[in-house]
């Protein structure tokens, strides 16, 4: 929804080497530069309209690119406010596409599956880790 990073480049220094100061130091994360970047750019892309978002970073750490709400749009962009979707609200009661007990029987189901998944595979250690104990009891008393 927000197209900010869609054609962002590696940002370059003064050598056209990639500047590794928007990155940590396993060079895929950023930096807390980098971050702020990122930032940036993603609250800029909530200010802009549907349609005319930027869909790049230029990386100039630069605070005045910042955008700010003002008093002709002072709220967020979304596609309903942006004129693409349909300004009428549906308020009429619809029915949920699932019913309410299938959920209610879906989540008990997966706490009695998990329940005996777990009964089995402690059941089958506690087996084990007595064979072991009476394998060794019996290597103990077995005279030599």
């Amino acid at each position: 929804m927000q197209p900010f990073f869609r054609n962002t480049l590696v940002p370059l220094n003064s050598n056209n080497k990639p500047d590794l100061s928007f990155f940590a130091t396993d060079c895929f994360h950023f930096s807390a530069r980098g971050y702020a970047e990122m930032a940036t750019a993603l609250w800029n892309n909530m200010l802009e309209r549907v349609g005319e978002k930027q869909t790049y970073n230029n990386f100039t750490h630069d605070r005045s690119k910042l955008k700010c709400p003002n008093p002709e749009k002072p709220f967020l962009s979304t596609l309903r406010n942006s004129g693409f979707r349909n300004s009428d609200l549906n308020l009429e009661k619809t029915e949920p596409s699932v019913p309410y007990w299938a959920v209610i029987v879906a989540a008990v189901a997966g706490v009695l599956v998990g329940s005996l998944l777990i009964w089995i595979v402690s059941g089958r250690r506690a087996k084990r880790h007595r064979h072991e104990v009476d394998t060794e009891k019996n290597i103990k008393t077995t005279p030599l």
